[in-house]
């Protein structure tokens, strides 16, 4: 990947969109990234919720989920600000093309190591062979998430500023397709085929999808837009670009609220469904489950996020911490269903939002630093919960639960059953969830931030 270079006087302007094509023709180039997109999307999340799958079942230690769950987000979280820099100094395909190839070569990595390391020396988490093995596939992952901000900044470049939140709204459509496809395929192939065959299948859909990358063109960026951005990791210049528009600190820590408690289920949500099916039920179960992140898309994309995006945020970060409280009050099967899917429905509302915001006020040559300081932000919340939640729930929590004093102290609240510990974690954090959200509301820097996005959508519309 190679920086372009100053082109013609015309290229030189640095202006975005100096195509003349129509609406309609960027719109369906944004459709082609955004299916390709998607397509690199499932193929990472099949192989990462393959490899929490197995390690689970092989394991039965919610620690080793929790850990690898964490350090995929704290990989997350060290790496999005060099992404973000990537991204606002050099063109948006490129930069894709780029992480398209790398995932495949780690991913290639993973399918030898496993082909050569003995199985039982792999699932030894005493041995640095197993840490080796999930190390590889966590950094092809994590560098795939290099594709997600740049398509962050490519629906500023193709879609007009009225109809970007409709784009955001189909950008977690096919999100939530990626859930469906991928949790139901994990389990069934994890279950079914076994490990070393999800990552071949792996493989080759990660190959197609950097095959088909290389046939798209996106003639409105002739070239990388003028930046302040210097090096490969300018934390000073992405930390100045979020304190230059006023409030988007504060929003982005109000995007982080969603993520205390995502760092909760990412420890515990996996155990707490394979304790109740099948690994082949409980990726169709998630499946099921996540057509709500469709539908949430698919209501953005046809109505859009109202006047005040920050509002409506809020709003679903809320409903989210109720929906956390409640939906294991008993282990029952409907209720787990029910909750997952009300509480996906609204996350793309929550993403959605925020993109919504940024695109808007922030200028196009700062967003990629933008987007990958908010990422780095929002996903270091994930792990820290993670890392704390997993140990005190396996040594304190499940096994004060499963005692008979234990037991018989939860039952009003949280009825019978083997995972009311895990209930337990559920219920405290989506009661923070729902206070933090609340109080958000009545701070000065909520009415500020909402006030400067309606001054700039009333400039761009003047």
């Amino acid at each position: 990947m190679t920086q372009q270079e100053p082109g013609n006087a015309a290229a030189d302007t640095d202006a975005v969109g100096t195509s003349p094509r129509t609406p309609a023709q960027r719109s369906r180039t944004f459709a082609g990234i955004l299916v390709n997109t998607a397509l690199a999307n499932i193929t990472t999340s099949y192989l990462w919720f393959a490899l929490t799958f197995w390690l689970y079942l092989e394991t039965r230690n919610v620690i080793a989920t929790g850990v690898v769950g964490g350090a995929y987000m704290l990989l997350i979280a060290l790496s999005s600000i060099s992404f973000g820099t990537l991204v606002d100094r050099y063109r948006k395909l490129a930069v894709m093309r780029f992480a398209a190839g790398f995932t495949l070569v780690m991913f290639v990595l993973s399918g030898v190591m496993f082909l050569l390391t003995p199985a039982a020396s792999l699932l030894d988490l005493g041995q640095p062979w197993f840490w080796v093995f999930t190390l590889i596939i966590l950094i092809g992952a994590v560098v795939e998430n290099l594709r997600n901000i740049a398509l962050s900044t490519t629906v500023t470049i193709l879609i007009e500023p009225e109809r970007r939140a409709n784009a955001n709204g189909l950008v977690g459509m096919v999100q939530g397709l990626m859930f469906i496809v991928t949790s139901l395929l994990s389990g069934l192939s994890v279950g079914l085929l076994g490990m070393g065959w999800t990552i071949a299948v792996a493989l080759v859909l990660t190959a197609l999808a950097a095959a088909h990358l290389l046939t798209l063109r996106m003639p409105e960026e002739v070239r990388a837009a003028a930046t302040d951005a210097h090096g490969g990791f300018d934390l000073r210049g992405s930390f100045a670009a979020v304190l230059a528009i006023s409030g988007l600190f504060a929003l982005i820590v109000f995007s982080t609220f969603n993520n205390f408690i995502g760092g909760v289920y990412m420890a515990l949500m996996d155990p707490y469904g394979l304790e109740m099916f099948s690994v082949e039920m409980w990726g169709a179960v998630f499946a099921v489950g996540s057509t709500g992140f469709i539908i949430g898309g698919a209501l953005i994309g046809r109505f859009g996020l109202g006047d005040n995006p920050l509002r409506t945020l809020l709003a679903a970060v809320a409903v989210m911490g109720v929906l956390g409280a409640v939906f294991t009050l008993r282990e029952w099967a409907w209720l787990y269903i029910l909750g997952i899917w009300l509480y996906l429905l609204l996350v793309p509302f929550v993403e959605a939002a925020e993109q919504t915001v940024i695109q808007r006020v922030v200028p196009l040559e700062r967003q990629g630093r933008v987007f990958g300081f908010a990422m780095a932000f929002e996903s270091a919340a994930a792990p820290v919960t993670a890392f704390v939640i997993a140990p005190i729930a396996q040594f304190w929590i499940i096994p004060y639960a499963r005692s008979a004093d234990g037991a018989t102290a939860l039952a009003p609240l949280l009825g019978e059953g083997t995972s009311r510990g895990i209930a337990l974690v559920f219920l405290v954090a989506g009661i923070i969830m729902i206070a933090a959200a609340l109080l958000a509301f009545f701070t000065p820097v909520y009415r500020r931030v909402s006030a400067s996005y309606a001054q700039v959508a009333a400039q761009t519309a003047g």
